[in-house]
């Protein structure tokens, strides 16, 4: 039996924004948007600092999950995987730091390239781009939600997980 082409696999629906993880850095919950403008998935971060770490270069940040506060940061160290230059759709371009982490979507886990920015403006903390989205996943862009809601509690920003 021959491989599926990845155009032909099954894919999930997704909604314009979602509730997604990131299980490798320790965050539950972020509410995010679906981004099919965007190339690569990107991340609301604090304090970014890079650093060298067994001949390599690392960054150091935090991330606060919950919009409209800090409660509830996670601080995070991973390898830094690339640098590019990203291009915002009102043609402001920025130079950002992209690790690799894993993103919870729906029900799947799959390795995201993730560029480190500051979000500040946004309404959403986290951007699903296409790189991510090419990993089996169609949008739906009339649907939100569809993977289910953060707990309850989450949503009101008085838990953690």
């Amino acid at each position: 039996m021959r491989d599926v082409p990845t155009h032909l696999a099954p894919r999930a629906v997704v909604g314009w924004r979602e509730w997604v993880g990131l299980p490798g850095i320790g965050v539950d919950w972020i509410k995010a948007k679906i981004d099919t403008g965007a190339a690569t998935s990107s991340l609301h971060a604090f304090g970014l600092e890079e650093f060298t770490r067994d001949d390599g270069l690392w960054v150091r940040f935090e991330v606060h999950p919950r919009q409209r506060t800090d409660r509830g940061g996670v601080r995070v160290e991973l390898p830094v995987h690339d640098r590019r230059t990203v291009r915002s759709s009102s043609g402001h371009s920025e130079h950002r730091v992209v690790v690799l982490t894993q993103l919870r979507l729906l029900d799947r886990v799959i390795r995201a390239e993730v560029t480190l920015t500051r979000r500040d403006s946004m309404g959403f903390r986290m951007l699903i781009g296409r790189e991510a989205l090419s990993q089996g996943f169609l949008v739906d862009p009339a649907a939100s939600f569809l993977g289910g809601v953060a707990p309850r509690a989450r949503r009101a920003g008085r838990a953690s997980g």
